[in-house]
């Protein structure tokens, strides 16, 4: 019995282990793409008061701030420390669904197939791009507090709890979750909400914390109205504009995304172009993932499972809310495919768990259903088998495209404008970004920081 309850902690120490070994096989530690803005904004001094002391710091997530601090002074700025920093924000989030599959008893290979879409290669982009390490923090941030709220709603509570509970969305908000506040926020309101009518908490306490929630996500939205948002290749055109002029947009954005959460957007991409895969079979799988939405929240009321927890269901919700949110936030670029980029992988991957937690702790009672959600389950195993082999397969060369940068930033003062430009993937489009380049790799060198250290 002890080892069985052992594996719901060792497969998510074995995951993060398979994450930094695959980052050690992908990567090379040099500063490119996002990190040209971050070294000319933030360096070389990490202490500057000008940077903590503004406006829109919230928008900056506050925690990137100490983890800058220790990447200087006792890693010479390595691209590398911050990667593996989101392997170990990818590992709390398993740790804490370990902790609750334990608690819940959900079998081992359900466990196991939630290990293994959890640790998904379809997240490549996020694993590989150091500089995106707090939102994997945020994610187990999230998830621990859909925990602590779990336990105290089902008479599960531990000492502490309901202090926590109204601590948490603060904290969370203000230090770690950023952009993803939003969604973070609308699921703990609902599910205070939900707490309120069904009597499972007192009146007050639900209040105090919607209050604990709204407050510091209007002080994050507060922050961000001062922030100047760039983005390149953006088209300057509203929501309503874009409905009008291109209704098909949204749906179609919305099936591509979800299509990509079955087989990664790179590899969807390679089996279109080799004729393997059509449009037609692109929606389709996307049409099939939002089933497993429908079929999931079904069988939450159909078996009543609220009555026993919520998390599967905070997690179906922050699932589609990240879908939702990513087409109003990222329609601006007028393309349908843009929101299967492996960047939001983890963020609708949320959804995703919620399916399999669903399917697991409904399956004894819902003999009815048991083909439909082998059939989707074997589904999301072929897809992000396939997805992990071909990733696996590209490591190498995501690898030695890190090292030619590499080799060109040391002799980066001789390049051309558009070989900066090009080689370094900073805003090819825009004419002072090879400058930018310039700037950033002139800090790096004069400090002796990331490559520069190491000739």
């Amino acid at each position: 019995m002890k080892l069985k309850r052992w594996i719901y902690y060792l497969l998510p120490a074995l995951g993060t282990l398979f994450c930094l070994w695959y980052i050690k096989e992908a990567t090379c530690d040099i500063v490119y793409t996002d990190y040209i803005r971050l070294v000319n904004k933030y360096l070389p001094d990490v202490w500057s008061a000008e940077n903590f002391f503004r406006p829109d710091v919230l928008t900056r997530i506050p925690v990137c701030y100490l983890g800058r601090i220790i990447n200087v002074y006792f890693f010479n700025y390595s691209t590398t420390f911050d990667m593996g920093l989101g392997a170990l924000g990818l590992g709390l989030s398993a740790l804490v669904l370990g902790r609750y599959c334990d608690k819940k008893q959900v079998g081992l290979v359900w466990f196991s197939f939630l290990m293994f879409l959890l640790f998904g290669l379809n997240k490549w982009e996020m694993l590989t791009n150091g500089s995106g390490w707090p939102h994997f923090l945020a994610f187990g941030c999230f998830y621990y507090h859909y925990l602590v709220f779990d336990r105290v709603l089902y008479g599960e509570e531990k000492k502490h709890d309901r202090i926590l509970l109204l601590a948490l969305p603060a904290l969370i908000t203000i230090l770690v979750a950023g952009p993803y506040c939003a969604v973070y926020s609308v699921v703990l309101i609902l599910s205070c909400a939900f707490a309120c009518l069904s009597g499972r908490l007192d009146k007050r306490y639900c209040m105090a914390g919607v209050a604990s929630v709204v407050i510091p996500l209007l002080l994050y939205m507060w922050s961000n109205s001062y922030a100047y948002e760039d983005h390149d290749g953006a088209i300057k055109i509203s929501l309503g504009e874009m409905f009008l002029e291109r209704p098909e947009f949204f749906p179609n954005f919305l099936v591509r995304s979800m299509a990509s959460m079955v087989v990664g957007e790179e590899t969807i991409r390679e089996l279109v172009e080799k004729g393997l895969l059509s449009d037609n079979g692109v929606y389709l799988m996307g049409v099939l993932l939002a089933g497993g939405y429908l079929l999931a929240l079904y069988l939450n009321v159909r078996c009543r499972l609220y009555e026993r927890t919520l998390v599967p269901l905070m997690l179906l919700f922050a699932g589609m809310g990240n879908h939702g949110i990513i087409l109003v936030s990222r329609y601006i670029f007028g393309r349908e495919e843009y929101g299967m980029s492996s960047r939001y992988a983890l963020q609708y991957q949320a959804g995703v768990l919620g399916m399999v937690l669903t399917f697991a702790l409904v399956w004894k009672v819902a003999e009815w259903s048991r083909m439909a959600v082998l059939a989707f389950c074997l589904m999301l195993l072929i897809g992000h088998g396939y997805t992990n082999y071909r990733e696996l397969q590209k490591a190498p060369y995501r690898e030695e495209y890190g090292e030619n940068i590499a080799r060109a930033a040391l002799q980066y003062e001789i390049l051309s404008d558009d070989e900066l430009r090009r080689t370094f993937d900073y805003r090819e489009g825009r004419e002072e970004s090879a400058a930018d380049v310039r700037r950033a790799l002139g800090i790096l060198k004069e400090h002796g920081w990331n490559v520069f250290g190491r000739q």
